[in-house]
Parts: C-alpha cells; sequence; structure tokens
C-alpha cells in the first residue's frame, strides 16, 4: 500500500492530540445560538466546539459553512452532531434550544414546554461531560435556570443563566448615548428578572466613580426633570423593538454570552449581571434564580456582590422571587 500524503509530507515524533481542553458545546443552532458560537470563533475563546440541535441538515449546514471560514481564523475544531455525545469533555456548555411563545399561551405553559425539553437536553450534557458550567440562555432564562441545575444535579455555582448580562449592557448603552461617553465607560446595573420586571439600580449608576444620583437626587424617578426613567422602559423594550423589526435578537445576546464563557475559559473572575440562585441575598427566601452582580471563573461562580441597594430596589427583587416561586412550584419534571 502506498505512503499516504501526510507521512511522505512529515515525519512523526508523537501522535497528535485529538482534544486540547478548551471544548465549548451550543445547544441549539438558531438565530442566537449561532450568533453564540460565531461570537466564539471570531474572539478565539475556545480551542473546539461543538453543535448539537435536532434538524439534522441545518446543523450540518451551520457547520460546513463556519469550518469554510477557518482559514481567516484560528485553528479551531467544528463539529455537529444530533448525538449529544459530540459534546463530550466540554468545558462549557451554552443551552439555547426551546419553544417558542405560541399566541395566547400562558407563561407557565411554555415554562412547561420548554422543561419537557430540557429533560431530553440537560441531562444528556451532563452525562457527557460531568465537569462542565452550563450557561442558559433559553426564556424564561430565570426559570429554566432553576429547571436546569434541578435536572443537572450540579452545584449551584456551575449553573448560570445569561440573565440580565444584556439587560445591563444595553442599559449602559442606552447611558452612554444620553451622556456622551463611551458605554464601557458609563456605570450600571440592571438586576432580578430578566424582562419586564428587572430592577435598575439607579443608586448605583456612575460615570468615573461620580454617581448621578448625587448630582441629581430624582435620577430614574417620575420626578425626574431629565427623563433617565425612560431609559430602562428603553431597555425593557429593546429585544420587543429588534423582534418588530428583524424578527429576533442574536447579535448582542451572542457577544453577552461570549464574554461569559471567555470569563470561565480564562478564569478572567470578571463581574456580570447573571441569574444565580438567590437564596439568602437580601432577605429572599425562594430558591429561586435572579440576576445578582457575581464574579465568574473558571469554576463558575465564585461570589455574589453585595451590592448596596434602596428598600425599594430590594422590594422589587423580593416581589419577583416570590413570584418565580409560585411558577415554579407549579411545574412536572
Amino acid at each position: 500500500m502506498a505512503e499516504s500524503i501526510a507521512t511522505q509530507l512529515m515525519d512523526e515524533i508523537v501522535p497528535a492530540l485529538h482534544t486540547s481542553g478548551g471544548k465549548v458545546t451550543v445547544v441549539g443552532v438558531g438565530q442566537v445560538g449561532m450568533a453564540c458560537a460565531f461570537s466564539l470563533l471570531t474572539q478565539s475563546i475556545c480551542s473546539e466546539l461543538a453543535l448539537v440541535d435536532v434538524a439534522a441538515d441545518k446543523l450540518r449546514g451551520e457547520m460546513l459553512d463556519l469550518q469554510h471560514g477557518l482559514t481567516f481564523l484560528r485553528n479551531i475544531k467544528i463539529d455537529a452532531s444530533t448525538d449529544f455525545a459530540v459534546s463530550a469533555g466540554s468545558r462549557v456548555c451554552i443551552v439555547t434550544a426551546g419553544a417558542r411563545q405560541k399566541e395566547g399561551e400562558s407563561r407557565l405553559s411554555l415554562v412547561q414546554r420548554n422543561t419537557d425539553i430540557f429533560k431530553g437536553i440537560i441531562p444528556n450534557l451532563v452525562k457527557h461531560s460531568p465537569n462542565t458550567i452550563l450557561v442558559i440562555v433559553s426564556n424564561p432564562v430565570d426559570i429554566l435556570t432553576y429547571v436546569a441545575q434541578k435536572l443537572s444535579g450540579l452545584p449551584n455555582n456551575r449553573v448560570i443563566g445569561s440573565g440580565c448580562n444584556l439587560d445591563s449592557a444595553r442599559f449602559r448603552f442606552h447611558l452612554s448615548q444620553k451622556l456622551n461617553v463611551a458605554p464601557n465607560s458609563a456605570h450600571g446595573w440592571i438586576i432580578g428578572e430578566h424582562g419586564d420586571s428587572s430592577v435598575p439600580v439607579w443608586s448605583g449608576v456612575n460615570v468615573a466613580g461620580v454617581r448621578l444620583r448625587d448630582l441629581n437626587s430624582k435620577i430614574g424617578t417620575d420626578d425626574d426633570p431629565h427623563k433617565f426613567n425612560e431609559l430602562h422602559s428603553e431597555v425593557v423594550n429593546s429585544a420587543y423593538e429588534i423582534i418588530k423589526l428583524k424578527g429576533y435578537t442574536s447579535w448582542a445576546i451572542g457577544l453577552s454570552v461570549a464574554s461569559l464563557v471567555s470569563s470561565i475559559m480564562k478564569n478572567q473572575r470578571r463581574c456580570y449581571a447573571i441569574s444565580v440562585n438567590v437564596k439568602g441575598h437580601h432577605g429572599i427566601e425562594e430558591d429561586v434564580f435572579l440576576s445578582l452582580p457575581s464574579v465568574l471563573g473558571e469554576n463558575g461562580v465564585t461570589h455574589v456582590i453585595k451590592q448596596t441597594l434602596t428598600a425599594e430596589e430590594i422590594a422589587q427583587l423580593q416581589k419577583s422571587a416570590k413570584t418565580l416561586g409560585e411558577v415554579q412550584a407549579g411545574l412536572k419534571f
């Protein structure tokens, strides 16, 4: 048998390794899942990427499309399959799969449908990657992060939701536009439930350490003459507006998730408003996941920041926790 071209080209010193320890899996190759995958690849955050979905043709098409662009990127191994075995050995598993809300469908009904979908996803991910960290992106993200933790059996520090990380980024963008500074120079946090009842922490909004509330005590209130309170409304309505205009959101959430994964893979210990178990924080008694500023590193969430909040902000958090607790009580695992 003739020697292969590779054998003629190179002398082997030792066999090449087939894994690198820098593997990430994305479950769901819809618009959000592919935006996550593209962001990971273009920022060289992972050395291996696995894609999982039930739609075999689309899955293979997305894999080939990404592979054909590798000449312009680092040499990242990209694989895809409908079989969860392809995810084996992942340090991080990102879950974007889930059902969309039907017209007239109750929130609880949607949550139950997605819980049923998660029953086929989460245990399979943990089976093949028992040491993984789960990053849940599917909505409603806070409740589904709770569901993922229960289905996986993983400790709380290794199950997080994308939560209010994007909400906070949108908040900082709108602040930056109003103040004419860069978004990363406008500091503000959105915490609590990802969605309409999220909590803007106006008491801590600042630029270069200067609290805006020290300059205007009414900032963020209905009495604010400068109408800063409208910024939170813009944050809440952002997704609705984008979906109305283009049909879905994708790029910003993809970049948001890539930043979280980077902090895990590189042990950067950056602080993010991500969905974590909040029982015992700010007087919350329910076993629920909500967004609080948290330190994210190689072993997941290591610390939750003890944010100084006003009585009103704490009350809003506790109300959200109670609502989520009630929804979760009706779930069937």
